[in-house]
């Protein structure tokens, strides 16, 4: 009898289910967060009888034959990319990228790393750091005696230094885009890397035809959907006691085919 290790391989499925719903639950107000589902697809099946195998002398075929499914797989998960809202922060280096893009982050180990964080601060000598103090790409440094900032929509870093009414131009964000965003790599920390799958990074800049603008004083908020969450949990949950509940009916035959013999 299949249906056990095939039950088995659907609880499996649908555990993995569990944890990517869990993780995104988890995540409901990270920012700039991408909610991710799980993929899933059947395994092969046991052909018992063929389709189309001759059936009499006058040449009859079977129309149908007789497969039986040996359960299901994970094969991924897919990162939802839409956008996901904005909340005003009136501070002045937060970012948000409304529309396609990520901000490009320097690793410390020379390798460069994509996010839609945009919560950046100083760093001890006035440069534009993220959270974890790594340097934004291009590096944007601003003058001592800052006294404001302004970030334009096409993303041009202008600073008020002491009292001079006439602002400084220090730099400019630039975005990055790829062709296949749901390939790229999650690193934690709000950050992503490229990958063969996700194509090479391509630079643009705010406000480009197809790419994001930028917004001063926000920051994106998760996208993930708390309501359609907890009613994916509920299903899977469901999917898991049925599986469950097939390894016991499957369990039951066959101590009931045992006990005849």
């Amino acid at each position: 009898m299949k249906a056990l290790s095939i039950a088995a391989t659907g609880m499996m499925a649908q555990q993995t289910n569990v944890d990517v719903i869990s993780n995104n639950i988890a995540n409901a107000n990270t920012t700039g967060f991408k909610s991710a589902r799980a993929s899933f697809t059947d395994l092969i099946y046991e052909n018992m009888s063929r389709e189309g195998a001759v059936t009499a002398e006058e040449g009859n075929t079977r129309p149908v034959g007789l497969d039986v499914g040996l359960g299901v797989q994970t094969v991924g998960t897919v990162r939802l990319n839409t956008q996901g809202g904005l909340a005003q922060t009136e501070n002045q280096l937060d970012l948000a990228i409304d529309g396609r893009g990520y901000f490009t982050i320097n690793l410390p180990d020379g390798g460069q790393a994509y996010t839609r964080d945009g919560s950046f601060r100083l760093s001890a000598e006035g440069q534009i750091v993220n959270h974890q103090g790594f340097e934004v790409d291009p590096g944007i440094v601003l003058p001592d005696n800052t006294t404001a900032v302004e970030i334009s929509e096409t993303g041009i870093v202008s600073a008020y230094v002491e009292n001079d009414p006439i602002p400084v131009e220090v730099g400019q964000f630039t975005l990055t885009t790829f062709v296949n965003d749901a390939g790229m790599h999650p690193l934690g920390d709000n950050m992503l890397e490229a990958t063969v799958a996700s194509g090479d990074p391509i630079p643009a800049l705010p406000g480009d035809a197809g790419i994001g603008i930028l917004r001063q004083g926000y920051l994106e908020s998760s996208n993930v959907d708390i309501v359609r969450q907890i009613t994916d949990l509920i299903q899977a949950q469901r999917a898991y006691e049925m599986n469950s509940k097939a390894i016991e009916t499957a369990d039951q035959m066959m101590s009931a085919a045992n006990q005849i013999k």
